[in-house]
């Protein structure tokens, strides 16, 4: 994102022009934004708090994943506060990105205004690869899988977008 140039006030006593660094505004869109943007919204705001300002939301509203919230929890990210929002509560809010974390809102992610840029980044979906499992251990394997994975994906945020 460009820097904003402020022209400093006469009454300052200083002169000149100073630039001020805005944060990069990003909202990450799954189907039900309750596991995937969750995360990515979580990392974002554990990692990169001053260069990036995060969201997250759904095609849908599914509710919080609480398995999400008990492995982000165990890598020392608190996002059990964190609520499902629904895209159409976002659509005028002006964002550099738009990073799309599934498929499925890839292909039904909305126009949003001005000069927004969607990204696809795709991440397999933690309940549907656990849906077959029975020990608790291995489902939490999952996420902790995509988890790790999305964390790597945000270290490298914003200089690969």
């Amino acid at each position: 994102m460009a820097p904003f140039i402020y022209q400093i006030p006469e009454w300052t006593g200083q002169e000149g022009l100073i630039e001020i660094q805005q944060r990069t505004r990003i909202l990450f869109l799954c189907t039900g934004n309750s596991c995937r943007s969750q995360m990515a919204e979580g990392w974002v705001r554990h990692l990169k708090d001053d260069v990036i300002e995060a969201r997250s939301a759904g095609i849908e509203v599914h509710g919080l994943n609480q398995r999400a919230v008990a492995v982000m929890a165990e890598a020392g990210v608190d996002i059990s506060g964190h609520e499902s929002t629904h895209v159409n509560d976002h659509l005028s809010i002006r964002f550099d990105y738009v990073i799309t974390v599934c498929g499925h809102a890839d292909e039904n992610c909305p126009a949003f205004p001005g000069d927004t840029k969607v990204v696809y980044r795709g991440f397999d979906d933690p309940p549907k690869l656990a849906e077959n499992e029975t020990d608790e251990e291995k489902i939490l394997g999952h996420y902790r899988r995509v988890r790790d994975e999305i964390r790597e994906y945000i270290e490298t945020l914003p200089e690969s977008l």
